[in-house]
């Protein structure tokens, strides 16, 4: 299985980006997908996931400011980031679980700075 993510980059504060995350090499819908985030110095934290009965869990840092949703092809997510703060910078990592099998993407940098 493969995932591969893109749509990180370099924004102002209170500006908006959206991250896409494809797997493939699979046809079994995963069990849980999201992101993970991390920046230097600081711990790994949860961003957002969704199960595949489409319950939704965020972290409580982005609450009310990101959107996960599901994208038309099966196990595609997209996470919409609104209202981005210096503080969200981070490596951006998307991931998929199949019955505790999981599989990460390469990451992407997401830079939130004036």
């Amino acid at each position: 299985v493969q995932l591969v993510e893109s749509g990180g980059g370099l924004v102002q504060p209170g500006g908006s980006l959206r991250l896409s995350c494809a797997a493939s090499g699979t046809r079994f819908s995963a069990d849980f997908q999201g992101w993970y985030r991390q920046a230097p110095g600081k711990q790994r934290e949860l961003v957002a996931r969704i199960s595949r009965g489409d319950r939704i869990t965020y972290g409580d840092s982005v609450k009310g400011r990101f959107t996960i949703s599901r994208g038309y092809a099966k196990n595609t997510v997209y996470l919409q980031m609104n209202s981005l703060k210096v503080e969200d910078t981070a490596v951006y990592k998307c991931y998929a679980d199949w019955d505790n099998s999981v599989s990460w993407g390469q990451g992407t940098q997401v830079t939130v700075s004036s």
